[in-house]
């Protein structure tokens, strides 16, 4: 069993006892206060650097090793969601309306138990770990908030990993595979443009329900009908709004929507068919309409071969608890990937499950089990790339 294995189940009870905390004490995304003064006061204690208020909320600890050597990005993410929990924990969320449904408690307990091995350990270390403690991860690009206040420089990391506890694995298996994980997520608002009239004379107006209509059921073709069907991607209407009254022509619909990609060249290939099908329609019917792009959320997950292989050998030397397991490429999105689009890395999904209620749910939970196991193997896969000393050139 690898020695940082041995230690971080030792520390199962304190991992446990910090998620907990952080559970009952959710935070959002840039709100992250309470839980930002904690990680910072501990990494502090353990004589790291650190430093506050990167990307608003977020926190940096360096870990120094003995030599010289690379830099190894480690990241957790903090904030919580807008989700009221339903629940008969004792460490239940004792905010309404904010929980965390999707384990980032078990990230942030996972990230000090890191820096508390780590901390140990700097002379089995050439070269240095950053640890980053990452606000507003869902959906409010927490990390370009980071990398825009310079966390990838001074020092620059060579590398960079990262986990999620996976209800939809079981606890001992971790999902570790190079090429895309997780998708770029794209976010959209439609607003169809008619002409509002009394609903006993629609001949006089243009119907903006009627078009919207046809809008959404053209759209489902373009990922059937326009995409390689041995390529990936997803089209998905969210909300749609449209008219106030029952007897009334409803002058405009607004909808808004996702388009999930792995490949840059599917992505702009969905929106050219957007903007083509939705012109098309509304041009038939006399109606216009405003597409607007509301931004990205996080472009695709994807993992580097040669991290993702060190990354696979530290969770083999975990093998006793831990069963490296392949797994189909996932739609959602995460924004690791922001750090991973500038250096090279890994993202891992740790199996934290069976749970009945999956990520996102307000009766989410996971088996904390997983929680050693987390700081273990990203222990272990920093240790590997900080095992040499940097030879003299």
């Amino acid at each position: 069993m690898s020695d940082f294995r041995t230690q971080a189940d030792a520390m199962l009870a304190q991992l446990i006892a910090w998620r907990r905390d952080f559970h009952q004490h959710p935070e959002l995304g840039f709100q992250e206060t309470r839980t930002s003064s904690i990680v910072a006061g501990h990494l502090n204690d353990l004589g790291i650097e650190v430093q506050q208020g990167v990307g608003r909320t977020g926190v940096v600890g360096i870990v120094d090793g003995a030599g010289d050597g690379p830099t190894v990005l480690l990241r957790f993410d903090m904030d919580a969601l807008p989700i009221q929990e339903i629940s008969d924990a004792p460490y239940r969320s004792q905010h309404a309306g904010v929980m965390h449904a999707c384990g980032h408690d078990g990230h942030t307990a996972i990230g000090l138990g890191v820096a508390t091995l780590l901390s140990r350990q700097r002379q089995r270390l050439f070269g240095r770990v950053k640890l980053i403690f990452q606000p507003a991860e869902e959906g409010l690009g927490g990390a370009m908030a980071m990398i825009q206040d310079g966390v990838l420089q001074q020092p620059a990391p060579d590398y960079a990993f990262g986990l999620h506890l996976w209800n939809q694995l079981a606890f001992g298996q971790v999902a570790i595979q190079a090429g895309p994980l997780l998708a770029a997520a794209d976010e959209f608002s439609l607003t169809i443009i008619g002409r509002g009239s009394h609903g006993a004379m629609p001949h006089e107006g243009i119907d903006a329900v009627v078009v919207a209509a046809q809008v959404v059921m053209a759209l489902q073709t373009i990922v059937s009908r326009l995409v390689d069907p041995t390529e990936t991607a997803v089209l998905t209407i969210g909300t749609i709004h449209g008219g106030q009254a029952f007897n009334v022509l409803a002058g405009d619909v607004t909808m808004t929507g996702t388009v999930r990609t792995f490949d840059a060249n599917i992505r702009q290939q969905v929106w050219q068919g957007i903007e083509t099908l939705v012109h098309g329609i509304c041009q038939a019917y006399g109606a216009t309409f405003a597409l607007q792009q509301a931004g990205c959320a996080a472009p695709a997950t994807v993992n580097d071969p040669r991290a993702t292989a060190t990354m696979r050998q530290a969770a083999q030397a975990l093998a006793d608890a831990t069963q490296v397991t392949p797994i189909k490429p996932l739609m959602i999105a995460e924004d690791m990937s922001e750090f991973l689009q500038r250096v090279p890395g890994c993202f891992a999904l740790l199996g934290a499950g069976p749970h009945p209620h999956p990520h996102h749910n307000a009766g989410f939970d996971f088996d904390e089990r997983a929680l050693p196991v987390g700081v273990a193997l990203l222990c272990e896969t920093a240790a590997l790339v900080l095992s040499q000393p940097v030879s003299p050139g």
